[in-house]
């Protein structure tokens, strides 16, 4: 028997996920040329029509406890459906982070995730339930913010999900279903060869410039920068960053780029400078492949400022 490819549909209630495995099946055409399975593990107010599912070859079965979602579950459904295809609609307060170890049996392999989230309601869930967002925004291939409009905050939105999961693919869609493929607005004049970045927008750069390298290419920046330059560190590169909340103080991380400076070892590991640089695009081991490599022009000693985090919102 060939492999059944499992997507896997996250997402709290009422955020789209039955709507989006709908679309899934009638625009892939996976009713056509395909037997297909939709395992359900939550009741939202959107519901599935089994008779005219039957007609596009796709079967529906429902599991209503954690605990009953299991190996043995999966591979009961595998012999009794005999699917080509699995569409999970995950329950948005079960953990994901072993779903493809503790469910799957051997026959089945994880394809995509994808999650769904309401645009008009992510900012309460980032505030109250910051853990269970993020463990599903961590794992996912494509993120769809739905409900979307003029007013989504497109730009905070994307860095809390790029700093969690840089590979995921970010969609707006519209109340009306389209897809809302407008920019996202930068806060600096991208048309100057010289960006000044400032700690309000030092998040924004960084996310946009680790997708977006070649956009930066030849471009001089300045900034200020915590420097991270320990005595391991190779001579020449150090990582002037900055230390970044998402949402909360639980979110905190340092980012950084990895900068080549002939007198790296002159600048003192945590110390503040200003850093004024020409950004490359250049194969380097710590981003895996290519990405935007710092050439330091001129570094100049700076004082602490007086919040050292910079912030996404």
């Amino acid at each position: 028997m060939d492999t059944i490819g499992v997507y896997l549909f996250t997402g709290f209630m009422d955020s789209g996920k039955t709507t989006l495995i709908k679309e899934t099946l009638v625009e892939n055409g996976f009713e056509i040329e395909s037997k297909n399975l939709i395992v359900v593990c939550e009741d939202g107010d959107e519901e599935y029509d089994e008779e005219k599912l039957k007609n596009m070859n796709t079967s529906v079965v429902f599991v209503e406890n954690k605990e009953d979602f299991t190996k043995d579950f999966m591979d009961k459904c595998v012999r009794e459906y005999r699917p080509d295809n699995i569409f999970i609609e995950y329950n948005g307060t079960w953990e994901v982070a072993d779903f493809a170890e503790e469910v799957l049996p051997e026959s089945c392999e994880l394809v995509q995730v994808l999650t769904t989230v309401d645009a008009t309601t992510f900012d309460n869930y980032l505030t109250n339930m910051r853990t269970m967002m993020m463990e599903q925004l961590f794992l996912s291939d494509v993120v769809i913010f739905n409900r979307s409009d003029e007013n989504t905050p497109k730009i905070k939105f994307r860095t809390a999900v790029k700093t969690n999961n840089r590979r995921a693919q970010i969609v707006y869609e519209r109340k009306d279903g389209t897809i809302d493929e407008t920019p996202e607005p930068l806060p600096y004049d991208m048309s100057k060869d010289f960006l000044e970045i400032t700690d309000m927008d030092y998040g924004v750069w960084f996310i946009d410039a680790q997708e977006n390298p070649k956009k930066y290419d030849g471009k001089t920046v300045k900034f200020l920068a915590l420097v991270y330059n320990p005595d391991k560190m190779k001579k020449g590169v150090f990582v002037p960053g900055r230390f970044a909340m998402t949402c909360c103080i639980e979110d905190v991380q340092f980012i950084g780029f990895k900068a080549k400076y002939d007198k790296s070892k002159e600048i003192p590991h945590k110390s503040w400078i200003w850093v004024t640089a020409e950004m490359k695009t250049e194969f380097a081991m710590e981003y895996k492949g290519k990405g935007p490599v710092l050439y330091v022009k001129e570094i100049e000693k700076a004082e602490k400022p007086e919040d050292e985090l910079v912030y996404f919102n």
